[in-house]
């Protein structure tokens, strides 16, 4: 089974919650979870997508994975339209190709505020998908995308939840999907972040600028194929920030964010339609809000 386009970098809509009672700088809101399995496997041709998120972080974690006093829940739901192109032609062996995501979201954080617009639009300029290749027989899809997101979502400085994040960011992958046997596939995608100085931070937070910490985060499963399109397994995602966010360019120690998560998924597929749902228990959190994830997707590849 061979999809005709890869999924590439989707993001969620909702900013992260800036400075949600920590003294640090929230990351944006990233691909956790939101693709899954069979990762890997694309060729030239176009992909649409719908994507929909629905989150429930019941509390906020302080640096030591402890709860952040005086802070409540916080829900979010969230939606994605995707769109990718793959080209006949190749580049450095590779089918070379586009994307783009746009993407709204509604959140709710109880006393810290509640907002819902329109978040960051996702460019992607060069997909290089390279074709399947066997390493020591067994088969290995794997594609490399730059991906960009530009700061136009929803933003207000008299917000301390925003939609957008006021900021440009560039965030590159690499996804590769092997098969150990013919039912069994295991997907990986690696990502890197780094993002610019927000010039506008809420006035809540005093500050004159702030920029959140470079980050990487992996998404990764492993499935079954029990028949007729159905595959089903754990998926898993993680991130961990690895340079400290700055306010007023004064670098904040001890607040680097990090989360785990892991729980049951399934894709099932009938000739050119997908569809994808995954379920998330997060753990180990430090510094950010955490709790359960659901992501529904559903997609056509022409």
């Amino acid at each position: 089974m061979t999809k005709q386009i890869p999924f590439v970098a989707v993001l969620m809509a909702l900013q992260s919650i800036s400075l949600l009672g920590q003294s640090h700088v929230a990351e944006p809101a990233v691909n956790l979870g939101d693709t899954s399995f069979l990762d890997g496997p694309a060729g030239p041709g176009f992909v649409v997508e719908q994507i929909g998120d629905a989150a429930h972080d019941g509390r906020i974690a302080n640096s030591t994975g402890g709860t952040v006093p005086g802070t409540g829940s916080v829900n979010s739901v969230s939606g994605l339209t995707h769109v990718a192109w793959l080209s006949h032609e190749q580049f450095l062996g590779g089918w070379y190709g586009m994307e783009v995501v746009s993407a709204a979201a509604h959140v709710n954080a109880g006393a810290q505020g509640e907002a819902g617009g329109l978040g960051a639009f996702t460019v992607g300029p060069l997909i290089l998908q390279w074709p399947e290749q066997r390493v020591f027989g067994m088969p290995i899809d794997q594609r490399a995308v730059a991906d960009f997101d530009l700061p136009t979502g929803q933003y207000s400085r008299d917000s301390g939840v925003n939609p957008g994040s006021n900021a440009f960011t560039v965030h590159p992958y690499y996804a590769i999907t092997a098969f150990p046997t013919k039912r069994i596939e295991t997907s990986w995608r690696i990502h890197y972040l780094w993002n610019s100085t927000n010039g506008s931070p809420p006035i809540s937070t005093g500050a004159q600028s702030t920029q959140a910490g470079q980050a990487i985060h992996f998404n990764a499963t492993a499935a079954y194929n029990i028949g007729k399109g159905l595959w089903i397994g754990p998926n898993a995602y993680y991130l961990k920030q690895i340079t400290d966010g700055k306010i007023d360019g004064v670098a904040l120690h001890d607040s680097p964010e990090e989360v785990g998560a892991i729980g049951p998924g399934m894709v099932w597929h009938r000739a050119s339609w997908f569809l994808y749902a995954n379920a998330y228990q997060e753990f180990e959190a430090r510094n950010r809000p955490t709790g359960q994830k659901l992501v529904l997707r559903i997609e056509k590849t022409f």
